[in-house]
């Protein structure tokens, strides 16, 4: 896999790029949404961090992993509290009858 992304660095720039995004809108953003300049401010400074991180995935670290590896690790959550509220719903449901 590595060795792959090696031979096609556009197709890794994109998928550090849209990881990045993944768990910047998921963990880092507010609930407000940011004013227009700042937004595009925003993703231009992501895409100059996901050229960096291109360049050491490129010298051999598995940067596109741990990103594949912290986004399984979200999903994973949640999935947890989806779970979570369904059962505290189940329970609430039970104890009203």
């Amino acid at each position: 896999m590595q060795v792959w992304f090696a031979e096609h660095p556009l197709v890794a720039y994109i998928v550090i790029f849209v990881l990045i995004t993944y768990v910047y809108n998921k963990v880092f953003r507010v609930h407000q949404k940011l004013p227009l300049l700042k937004e595009i401010i925003l993703y231009m400074l992501m895409a100059m961090g996901s050229g960096m991180l291109l360049i050491f995935q490129h010298d051999k670290l598995p940067i596109i992993q741990c990103l594949l590896v912290a986004v399984g690790l979200m999903l994973l959550v949640r999935i947890r509290y989806f779970v979570e509220g369904r059962q505290k719903k189940k329970n609430a449901d039970t104890s009203m009858k």
